[in-house]
């Protein structure tokens, strides 16, 4: 009896049975939760997902930006000459009128497949009856802000300005372009919704009737179509949204020269920051990202769902 016991007890333990590599089958005998096998480190793959980037492609993607800046630094020109009565109304009302021509000429040429003549007919309907509700409200803005101190009204406008700038989508555009799947961001909406009441900020500070329905008809022309015929223009001819980027640009650094040097300065060294500096910047920190994907990760769906 004793002889078994001992033959048992020195009897070899039965084999641990291989571990298998499963994400839901719970705890396997003989191994810890958090075992892994020397294959584990097999699979690691460094900076997968790492888009390698080319200095001169991400400088020719930033002149949007600057394309834009410029664009809102001709509409504060815009409020600067009217708010010190060097622009009189009718110069603003033919300036509003050869803007909004321009825009239309500009859609006709480069969207004439998505374009239609009941689009088009609808596009003046709205237009006409926003022109008509800007020209009825024009009374009201002129007297909205009438009770606050004008160093509050400069303050919240250059706050509201600086918003718009940070929220705009610089790829896309404010409003659903003819034939495009997506409706503006959320974040896109803000920034319309900022620069809307910038502009209704500064109209109440003038003192004609006709000053507010101009700046305020210019205002919201250049704020949600402009970007909308700058799309259009790129997605036409990226050439072509080169040049009108460019001369965009030099008559904006003329406009300001005229107005301040220093001012010309800042803008200037704002567009050499935005194109050059940032991407140069950009291109730089690439060389120092790291990342490392290997079992660990989450498992993702490889295929889409639908009902």
């Amino acid at each position: 009896m004793d002889k078994n016991l001992t033959e048992d007890s020195s009897s070899p333990p039965p084999p641990r049975p291989k571990w298998r590599k499963v994400a839901y089958g719970g705890m396997q005998t003989g191994y810890d939760d958090n075992y892994t096998d020397e294959t584990f480190l097999d699979e690691m793959v460094m900076n997968a997902n790492v888009v390698r980037r080319d200095l001169l492609k991400v400088m020719k993607d930033s002149i949007s930006i600057s394309q834009y800046l410029s664009i809102v630094a001709l509409v504060v020109l815009v409020w600067f000459h009217t708010l010190q009565s060097s622009l009189d109304e009718n110069s603003l009302l033919l300036l509003d009128l050869s803007l909004l021509a321009l825009g239309f000429l500009v859609l006709l040429l480069t969207e004439e497949k998505m374009l239609s003549l009941t689009l088009l007919l609808r596009y003046l309907t709205n237009i006409t009856f926003f022109t008509t509700g800007l020209y009825i409200l024009a009374p009201v803005y002129q007297t909205l802000t009438r009770s606050i101190s004008s160093d509050s009204i400069w303050a919240v406008t250059v706050s509201l300005l600086m918003l718009h700038l940070f929220l705009h989508d610089y790829s896309g555009t404010t409003i659903r372009a003819p034939g495009a799947l997506k409706s503006p961001s959320l974040t896109s909406c803000i920034s319309v919704n900022a620069s809307v009441v910038a502009s209704v900020f500064v109209a109440s500070r003038l003192n004609s009737r006709g000053h507010v329905f101009g700046v305020m008809l210019f205002s919201l022309q250049v704020f949600l179509f402009a970007p909308l015929v700058s799309y259009c223009i790129k997605k036409f001819s990226f050439g072509l949204h080169l040049v009108f980027s460019f001369g965009l640009l030099g008559l904006t650094l003329y406009a300001v020269y005229v107005v301040h040097r220093l001012l010309f300065v800042l803008f200037l060294v704002v567009v050499v920051v935005v194109n050059v500096v940032c991407p140069y910047w950009l291109i730089r920190m690439q060389e120092f990202k790291f990342e490392i994907n290997g079992p660990w990760d989450e498992a993702k769906l490889c295929f889409d769902i639908t009902d």
